[in-house]
């Protein structure tokens, strides 16, 4: 049976901004102007095609599931070693202290950092904590917090309140998905929350992500301030 125009727009509408999280279905209602059976029925079909996720109450979006950081660490190596040789363009002689994300990308950023003793470096990466932990190497901070199996960043309250408190020069950030005129997409609402905060304590954000990662459907999404720059393998790319 074919979907009506106008309902199909509605589950669009749905998809969109499933994008940043999970939504309950009164908001969902409330957002679209509509009724809260008609959403429960737009998500039971979404859920049953597998586009949507269904929650206790709501739904998130499906179809994207975080891979390991090893697994990521060999995946699109070269695009990894372009992007990381780009970002050190951005530390000029002004830069005293940046924010290094976890990640796979950002390890190699780190890397090409070990001899840096006039920076002040602080992770929520526990590779690149490790990575930079040398006598002659920057000074390191490590972000407490919950620590991702998958990710090995923290993230959770410990890590929002130290973030809360820091201010950087350059916020160098990792993605799971880019979107030039959103921001950043992450597997989840925590990943997503804990990335937007410490952009909003840097006076430039950098994301580090290869052109892979454009447009890629991911549950929650991290808007980021106006001006910020993405690099990928070939350079800096146009954002809003």
């Amino acid at each position: 049976m074919a979907v009506r125009s106008g309902t199909a727009k509605r589950r669009d509408d749905i998809r969109s901004r499933l994008k940043s999280g999970a939504w309950s279905i009164p908001r969902l209602a409330a957002e679209l102007g509509t009724s809260e059976s008609t959403i429960r029925r737009d998500l039971r079909e979404l859920a049953e095609a597998g586009e949507v996720i269904r929650t206790i109450g709501g739904a998130t979006a499906a179809g994207y599931v975080e891979p390991p950081l090893g697994q990521r660490m060999e995946h699109q190596a070269e695009a990894k070693d372009a992007i990381a040789a780009h970002a050190l363009s951005h530390l000029s002689g002004q830069v005293r202290t940046i924010f290094l994300d976890a990640g796979s990308t950002t390890v190699r950023v780190a890397e090409r950092l070990r001899d840096r003793d006039d920076l002040t470096v602080i992770t929520r990466g526990l590779e690149i904590a490790l990575t930079l932990a040398h006598p002659n190497g920057p000074r390191v901070t490590m972000v407490g917090g919950e620590v991702s199996t998958l990710s090995h960043g923290t993230t959770g309250a410990l890590s929002d309140h130290a973030l809360a408190r820091l201010h950087v020069d350059v916020a160098f950030l990792g993605a799971d998905a880019v979107d030039p005129d959103v921001g950043i997409g992450e597997p989840t609402l925590a990943e997503a929350r804990t990335k937007e905060l410490i952009a909003e304590r840097a006076r430039s954000v950098i994301v580090l992500a290869d052109s892979s990662k454009s447009g890629r459907e991911v549950p929650a999404w991290a808007p980021l301030p106006d001006g910020w720059i993405w690099i990928d393998e070939t350079g800096a790319r146009a954002t809003k």
